[in-house]
């Protein structure tokens, strides 16, 4: 695909709306929002790279409450021409029909292969990716199991989300741990499983959310690994403009 002249792509993860508190979270929605009006001029094509809930589970006729202005605001860029696409995340996996119905967006559950403008993209969440982390890939499978998802839907909405409130406010990013440590190349998984990757196919960009930590590192003279970070403390985003990609601070 090639991008219209003045059109830009927009990569931002890990919202984790819903923690700490409903205050604190009310307030990174609106910022969010802000920052949806000020990319809305030039956007041609957006992706939500995962958890931009902290916790989440469709009913067939229920959703957890509140969230309306985010939710207003995408179907308003949807609405108005911009492509969406949203990745599930470790965190909103339960992401079902809700979003690609009332907003539009296109849902996915794996890392996607994209090129624009004659570059190459392996876009994804990262979560469950590269080596170690076997515990939540075990778990991963589980939750993501159809018959997990059906016994869970059992339970009435109120328990149910309830449930889901009660584990998310024992998470990493609601208990004020931000992974601000860079462990290294050798021991940073996203950087290993894109180098992989790169033994047997080239990309240019390797964008990825979940880690927590924004990161922009050269894997070799043509190919980059950029991690978003996420919206509690860190406020990042990558913008691609046809030509070259940045990992930038929305600063209002």
């Amino acid at each position: 695909m090639q991008l219209p002249e003045g059109k830009k792509i927009y990569f931002i993860s890990d919202f984790h709306l819903g923690v700490p508190d409903k205050a604190s979270s009310l307030e990174r929605e609106k910022k969010i929002v802000r920052w949806l009006d000020v990319i809305k001029k030039d956007a041609a094509i957006l992706y939500l790279m995962g958890d931009v809930f902290d916790y989440w589970f469709e009913y067939k006729h229920a959703v957890p409450k509140g969230y309306v202005r985010l939710l207003g605001k995408l179907a308003e860029l949807s609405d108005s021409g911009v492509e969406m696409h949203y990745f599930t995340g470790n965190h909103d996996m339960w992401v079902f029909d809700y979003f690609p119905e009332e907003i539009g967006l296109q849902l996915h559950r794996e890392p996607i292969q994209k090129e624009y403008n004659h570059k190459k993209f392996f876009l994804g969440h990262g979560d469950g990716l590269g080596p170690g982390d076997h515990g939540y890939k075990f778990l991963k499978k589980v939750f993501a199991n159809r018959i997990s998802q059906w016994l869970f839907a059992r339970l009435h909405p109120n328990a149910g989300i309830s449930l889901m409130r009660y584990f998310s406010k024992k998470s990493r990013i609601a208990t004020g741990n931000d992974d601000a440590q860079f462990l290294g190349d050798d021991k940073e998984w996203l950087v290993i499983h894109s180098k992989e990757i790169l033994q047997k196919e080239h990309f240019d960009y390797f964008i990825f959310g979940h880690r927590h930590l924004p990161l922009d590192i050269k894997l070799n003279d043509k190919s980059r690994y950029i991690n978003l970070g996420e919206w509690i403390n860190h406020f990042m985003y990558a913008e691609f403009d046809g030509v070259n990609i940045h990992l930038k601070k929305f600063e209002e």
